[in-house]
């Protein structure tokens, strides 16, 4: 069973105060949960900080690593772009300074020996470990200091092996700005479904906290009330179905 890591980067401003999380599931079942902040950074250099962090803390063994990150910046730049830049002094094709460079080398110092399987997941798509690690980022680029877990998968609340079907990467002319974009959006709501019983909930926390162990339960993070009418639509419901709650 490989070691599952999920990490994450955020930031308030590019540059701004930024955070970065990191939830590290071992194959004997530890659960490490990591995280930290810098007052003035940009959203890539959280992400790239959250993978070196994470894989500092882990040597490879038989079953191997798969790093799970809502970054095509990070996932193409250590399996593509690097052996390029590398190659050329670390200057881009039109002959800049490559942005990010001095994590870049200490990426690939991380990844040396290691057998590594990178994974591409959308990020606020519900999906348990990513909505984790952002949350953490976020607190962490608010200056705040989340509680962080440490212990068994067993007593681990969050259902970090829920993944999704596809990990395949959007297009590169979808995520062609990566490197550009500024702070990920704030959702506006969390939808959940338990026993044909819609709900709406401001935080992942509290959507989690109602899905959790229950048979059938569905949830779904909504970016704007279109989507999230699109999102109940797609259950067979209606805006007028929904309630709030924890």
């Amino acid at each position: 069973m490989p070691t599952l890591i999920f990490a994450d980067g955020a930031s308030s401003g590019n540059p701004g105060p930024g955070g970065w999380g990191a939830i590290l599931v071992t194959s004997k079942g530890e659960v490490l949960e990591m995280g930290g902040g810098h007052p003035s950074t940009t959203n890539n250099r959280m992400e790239l900080t959250a993978v070196i962090r994470a894989l500092g803390t882990v040597s490879n063994d038989a079953g191997g690593i798969e790093v799970l990150t809502d970054s095509v910046y990070v996932i193409r730049g250590i399996t593509q772009w690097v052996f390029g830049w590398k190659r050329k002094g670390w200057k881009t094709a039109e002959g800049e300074d490559v942005a990010n460079q001095d994590l870049w080398k200490e990426l690939m110092r991380a990844v040396a020996g290691k057998k590594i399987i990178w994974k591409y997941v959308r990020g606020h798509a519900g999906i348990p470990g990513n909505e984790r690690v952002d949350e953490i980022a976020v607190q962490f680029s608010r200056g705040a200091h989340p509680r962080l877990y440490r212990g068994s998968l067993l007593s681990y609340d969050v259902p970090i092996h829920d993944l999704p079907e596809s990990f395949e990467i959007p297009e590169s002319s979808q995520k062609s700005s990566n490197e550009r974009r500024g702070p990920k959006p704030a959702a506006y709501s969390y939808l959940s479904l338990v026993g044909g019983v819609p709900m709406r909930h401001g935080t992942w926390t509290e959507c989690e906290q109602r899905v959790k162990g229950r048979s059938g339960a569905r949830f779904k993070k909504a970016m704007s009330q279109s989507d999230e009418e699109k999102i109940l639509s797609s259950w067979g419901l209606k805006a007028e179905d929904l309630s709030s709650g924890s």
